[in-house]
């Protein structure tokens, strides 16, 4: 299955980036090379990150004409900094990251992401790693799946789902994502199920962000892209749900607003700049057109803020 994604907010965020002829850039999470595309397409050289490697493949076939100005990197966006340095950047124009789960892995049914398809339960991103989403589903505590459900998914059927998913497994391990959806489905009453999102999504999303530490890592990776721009580079941060948004907007901020002196104080004397200017005070949104063109684009929210020392 040749790896395709519909890039969200494809202009808004590489606009955002101000992309330069020969300026340095780093998409930390390249999926289907859509705003890499963009972002290339205007000049730019490339460091393209992804923990998947049918990313990465189809990235180097997609911009094999590149040359030297496309550099792929099979790494999480955790490593930004080690991977750059190891190559000799010392400094970027511009960054961007989607967050977002990609068509690519959502449509292909063995990856186990989706509550659409029967598959094996798995979910990570990068194979690579030990941890899939059946070890989480069939080994974590009754009390670790509630924190996890609760805390990733916001789902308010939390203890329930958990001590349904703990009686089934006690029989038989719960193995593929079907078994795991009817199990999330007997744990919600159906009156509650007939209003929403389907009733598996949150459950789904927060054991995905479990199996990837996606929450874990997005600060320091935010903070440390953000270190490694010029003065003047940006970085341009798409998130799909609220708790990614949080962090964003909470490390922005916190950059933005570096000094900690008590109010009363005539100056600052706590020694702390700030380094970065928040360029959305709101978050952009996809536009009335995308949203019919990909629904997918409905909970996406753009935030960007440029490098000022």
């Amino acid at each position: 299955m040749e790896f395709k994604h519909t890039s969200v907010l494809l202009h808004e965020t590489v606009d955002a980036v101000c992309v330069k002829k020969n300026g340095l850039y780093a998409d930390l999470t390249m999926g289907g090379g859509g705003h890499s595309a963009l972002i290339l397409e205007r000049g730019g050289t490339l460091y393209g990150f992804d923990r998947d490697a049918a990313a990465i493949e189809s990235c180097e076939k997609r911009f094999a004409e590149m040359g030297d100005r496309f550099i792929p990197i099979h790494r999480s966006f955790e490593f930004v900094k080690d991977e750059l340095k190891a190559r000799g950047v010392d400094k970027l124009d511009g960054a961007i990251m989607d967050l977002g789960v990609s068509s690519y892995q959502l449509d292909e049914a063995e990856r186990g992401f989706s509550y659409m398809n029967d598959a094996p339960l798995d979910m990570r991103m990068d194979r690579r790693e030990q941890l899939d989403a059946k070890c989480v589903v069939n080994t974590y505590s009754e009390h670790d799946l509630i924190e996890v459900i609760s805390k990733y998914g916001e789902e308010k059927w939390a203890v329930r789902i958990a001590k349904f998913i703990c009686e089934r497994r006690e029989k038989k391990p719960i193995e593929t994502t079907g078994e795991l959806v009817e199990t999330i489905k007997a744990a919600i009453p159906e009156g509650a199920r007939r209003e929403g999102p389907h009733p598996a999504k949150r459950t789904f999303q927060a054991i995905r962000i479990e199996v990837n530490g996606e929450l874990r890592i997005l600060d320091k990776a935010v903070r440390d892209c953000t270190d490694m721009l010029k003065k003047g580079g940006r970085i341009a941060v798409i998130t799909f749900h609220s708790l990614e948004d949080r962090i964003v907007k909470n490390a922005f901020n916190t950059m933005a607003h570096a000094c900690v002196c008590p109010p009363e104080l005539p100056v600052c004397v706590c020694g702390r700049r700030d380094s970065v200017r928040v360029i959305t005070r709101k978050p952009i949104l996809p536009s009335k057109e995308e949203l019919e063109q990909n629904p997918r684009s409905r909970s996406a929210k753009l935030r960007a803020a440029e490098k000022i020392i």
